[in-house]
């Protein structure tokens, strides 16, 4: 398994991957400070600083083993930042608007991202050739990764299941009596995607969404 690792191909992926989960956490932490809720500021979690966002686990070694696996998509995931969302005003919307946060601001790093492939792609021939020919291939591989990340975080994000954000945004949208019933399967949601997990449900439910966004984005 090891013999195959690529170091630059790792770090072309890492760093996409980073930027995705550490500014998903953000948006989450700085719209529930925009409506009234100061939990994540007050933890020092309103940061850009990897070190305070980021899991030993969920971003370094679950995408290291998912790309040692040759599994079909690369994901990971960042300490969630803490909201308290008794504080937010208005409560419905602020809970649509923070659980979205992530997931919209996710969407908009794959726009920027392919907006960027693009953009080298078109000046290729002003490049091609030159000494920053190899430093541009890698810049474009690192677009390519970026939108694929970004995708899969956000798609990934709006299954309505709990504690992801699809998850609450499904229970803030449903009726109360439905919410409560709802909300108690959040202990075990965890166990849920485990099992979408290995039955290859969870690769279906993003495979099928990410591959024609990524061609859409990318013009594959």
């Amino acid at each position: 398994m090891w013999k195959n690792f690529n170091l630059l191909e790792f770090i072309v992926i890492i760093i996409p991957l980073l930027v995705a989960v550490i500014a998903h956490e953000y948006a989450h932490g700085y719209a529930a400070f925009r409506l009234g809720d100061p939990t994540a500021k007050n933890a020092g979690r309103l940061s850009f600083n990897p070190i305070r966002h980021l899991d030993p686990v969920g971003s370094f070694l679950l995408p290291l083993m998912l790309k040692l696996s040759g599994a079909p998509f690369l994901f990971g995931y960042a300490r969630p930042v803490p909201v308290n969302f008794a504080n937010l005003r208005p409560l419905k919307a602020g809970t649509l608007w923070v659980a979205s946060a992530g997931v919209i601001t996710n969407f908009m790093l794959a726009l920027a991202s392919a907006g960027i492939f693009h953009a080298i792609i078109y000046s290729q021939r002003l490049w091609q050739g030159m000494l920053v020919q190899p430093a541009m291939l890698v810049l474009v591989k690192l677009m390519v990764y970026s939108v694929m990340i970004n995708l899969v975080l956000a798609i990934f994000n709006l299954i309505p299941i709990l504690p992801l954000d699809g998850g609450r945004i499904a229970a803030t949208l449903l009726p109360p009596n439905a919410r409560r019933q709802f909300q108690r399967i959040e202990p075990f949601g965890f166990f849920i995607l485990i099992l979408l997990l290995f039955t290859n449900m969870l690769d279906l439910i993003v495979k099928f969404s990410i591959t024609p966004l990524m061609n859409l984005l990318l013009g594959a």
